[in-house]
């Protein structure tokens, strides 16, 4: 994958706001060459939650969706939005990148289609509370947020009671691992425990690219701390016969360590 240059890689704490302006920077000049790489696999009008190639149309996390008001999470170019509302759901979707969004009216004006999506910031998402039935992301936000809690509260809020959360993120295993596909990223390198983000930074030593570390436990806390109740985590495995690679994902790795956590939860009534 093409992405930005970066002078330089360091591991440190960053605050919400350079987290922000680095990771919709960063997001809009990749939007292009993620989408040319990436947007057959993901499909126009598909639900891919993740690069082991877990389609929602088989797994089914989300359960019937047909007549429920959906909010996508970091949507990118709209692609699991659209699928939703192939199968009758009523979504809306926001993302944080403007160049992804104008993918997502790209692919609208090819198919003749109409996603309704807005630019924003997960941690201050622009709906009413309780608009939502389901709430749902496949890697989008929850990665690269400096205070995942928060936007988990976001999203509680603007559930209805009862209303549900499905979210996918890099298993946090693959933290202590090498970003790569080959026999080097079968040998740890850091600890789990680390919590320290991977920053990168442009030549002018500003920070251009954040993604945040949390165990698994972590997660679980935020979950819980957010009112939110987990139901259950899946890990999905390698399938036999996909050999497609991407960043760090791989089948090499993937037979040996899970790529991808997917946490479902419930907002509790009352």
């Amino acid at each position: 994958m093409s992405v930005p240059t970066s002078a330089g890689v360091s591991r440190g704490p960053v605050a919400a706001a350079p987290t922000v302006r680095a990771n919709r920077r960063w997001w809009d000049s990749a939007a292009d060459d993620y989408q040319s790489e990436h947007g057959a696999f993901l499909r126009d009008d598909g639900f891919v939650w993740c690069p082991e190639g877990l389609d929602e149309a088989e797994a089914r996390l989300l359960g019937e969706v047909r007549g429920l008001r959906v909010l996508e999470i970091g949507c990118g170019a709209g692609q699991c939005g659209r699928w939703l509302a192939s199968q009758g759901a009523v979504v809306a979707a926001f993302d944080l990148s403007f160049r992804q969004l104008q993918h997502s009216r790209r692919i609208d004006e090819e198919r003749g289609s109409r996603l309704p999506v807005v630019q924003a910031d997960a941690g201050r998402i622009p709906f009413a509370g309780a608009s939502f039935d389901l709430a749902c992301s496949a890697f989008g936000a929850l990665p690269f947020v400096t205070d995942a809690g928060a936007v988990l509260a976001e999203v509680r809020r603007v559930l209805r009671p009862g209303g549900r959360l499905v979210f996918s993120v890099s298993h946090p295993i693959r933290w202590a691992f090498p970003d790569d596909p080959g026999p080097r990223g079968l040998t740890a390198d850091r600890s789990y425990f680390d919590r320290a983000p991977y920053v990168e930074h442009d030549e002018h030593g500003e920070v251009s690219y954040v993604e945040h570390h949390r165990t698994l436990g972590d997660w679980v806390a935020a979950i819980v701390s957010a009112g939110l109740a987990l139901t259950s985590v899946t890990e999905p495995e390698w399938p036999a016969g996909h050999d497609r690679v991407w960043g760090g994902w791989s089948p090499l790795r993937g037979r040996h360590i899970p790529g991808t956590a997917i946490f479902t939860c419930v907002r509790p009534d009352g």
